[in-house]
């Protein structure tokens, strides 16, 4: 099944009207995005460039991560983990190394306490970081560097493995010294952009995941979605429609009824966050996860400040688990008119109610039929998500590809800890 856009709770808030007078900005911006300016592109023409030694390179050091190591330890924050860690969770698990995620935060308790369910059991390191110097991830590693080379001794140099810069850095030069494996960073790809690079694709091959068929997907999202600009692509067409949102609807909301999607939202809420928030613009990108949140946010929703925008990722259960409603006796709850129907179809029918209500309470709300929970549809997902994105920056007039105000905190978190130099 391909992606499927469904646009009909949308009535009301978008019409093709307006739909077709984004026709010509949006092919200029088209035309813009493959010009590239100067931006980093390469995102756009990865899937079917591929180089197949590497791939296979990639699935062989995942294999031999998987028979060596319990657990691979992936040090990374933003693009350098969340990529990963959205491919695994959304995966239905398969034997693999369980792959732990370190260095996105400063918290020692989270630190200490993962390091605590590494005892006993045989460790990989994973460390992605372009510099080598982003505080958080640098700081985890020297900690765990510190832990492993106690542990591991002479055999240290067998278990870690570095994605950093092709050319420099302080992490290359690290990884050259000490004699660990090595993946580079293609130097045209920013970090929110790189999952279908070695950043994403160790830790996924590691973990059991078909990194072949995850290329695959991505490259029928290349052939779908990597043309023209036009309303007949559909991440085109999804990017006029948040350009047009964005104008009375400042929160855009992801949200999905199926909790391994979680994680997947939370790499577009960083996807869309530091492409489009800059210049006093964009939407605030937020994420929740449906039913559970219409009990807390559901009112909000409903009723509350008419200010945000739903897309929804709706995905085809397939072979998932055919789990019924069993009876009860004396049927106490009132749910005897379900007993022997699919929960998938109950899931579904949650789905299209709160849809249908949220559009009613003034909520725009967009669809994505995105297909099986599998390596194909997520690659394709990355993809059309990574086009659309970026046709959307360039509609309101922002570059999707820099994130100056990232910037900003790390100045003063320096000059509070007193490094030399800020």
């Amino acid at each position: 099944m391909s992606l499927l856009l469904d646009t009909q709770y949308l009535e009301g808030f978008v019409t093709e009207e307006e739909l077709a007078r984004c026709a010509g900005p949006l092919a200029a911006a088209g035309e813009a995005l493959a010009a590239g300016d100067g931006a980093p592109k390469g995102w756009r023409t990865l899937p079917e460039g591929f180089p197949e030694p590497l791939l296979r390179q990639l699935a062989d050091t995942g294999r031999r991560i998987r028979e060596s190591a319990e657990v691979l330890l992936v040090i990374g924050i933003g693009g350098s983990y969340l990529g990963a860690r959205a491919a695994l969770d959304f995966l239905p698990k398969r034997p693999g190394c369980e792959v732990l995620f370190l260095g996105n935060s400063l918290s020692p308790s989270a630190l200490a306490e993962t390091l605590a369910r590494c005892e006993g059991r045989e460790v990989a390191v994973n460390v992605v970081s372009k510099s080598g110097t982003t505080t958080e991830p640098a700081i985890a590693f020297r900690v765990v560097l510190d832990w492993m080379r106690r542990r591991y001794g002479s055999r240290l140099r067998e278990r870690v493995w570095c994605t950093t810069d092709p050319s420099g850095g302080a992490l290359r030069s690290l990884c050259e010294e000490e004699g660990f494996g090595r993946f580079e960073i293609p130097r045209d790809i920013g970090g929110r952009f790189s999952v279908l690079t070695p950043v994403g694709l160790l830790p996924v091959a590691a973990g059991g995941g078909d990194i072949a068929a995850l290329l695959d997907g991505a490259r029928e999202g290349q052939r779908r979605y990597g043309g023209p600009a036009c309303l007949e692509n559909p991440a085109a067409r999804l990017a006029a429609i948040a350009a047009l949102l964005d104008r009375g609807y400042p929160v855009s909301l992801f949200c999905s009824y199926e909790p391994y999607a979680d994680s997947l939202c939370q790499w577009l809420i960083q996807l869309y966050g530091e492409s489009l928030g800059k210049d006093g613009r964009g939407p605030f990108p937020a994420a929740a996860r449906f039913t559970t949140d219409l009990h807390s946010l559901g009112q909000y929703i409903q009723e509350g400040r008419r200010m945000l925008w739903e897309t929804v990722l709706s995905f085809d259960p397939g072979a998932g688990p055919a789990l019924t409603v069993p009876p009860l006796a004396a049927g106490h709850d009132g749910l005897d008119y379900l007993t022997g129907r699919p929960l998938a179809e109950i899931n579904r029918a949650a789905m299209l109610a709160t849809a249908a209500a949220h559009h009613d309470g003034g909520v725009p709300v967009l669809l994505i039929e995105a297909g099986r929970r599998e390596e194909r549809t997520l690659g394709e997902l990355f993809y059309f998500f990574e086009t659309a994105c970026a046709l959307t920056g360039c509609l309101m007039g922002v570059n999707p590809f820099d994130q100056p105000g990232v910037e900003r905190y790390k100045q003063n978190l320096f000059r509070l800890l007193g490094k030399p130099g800020c």
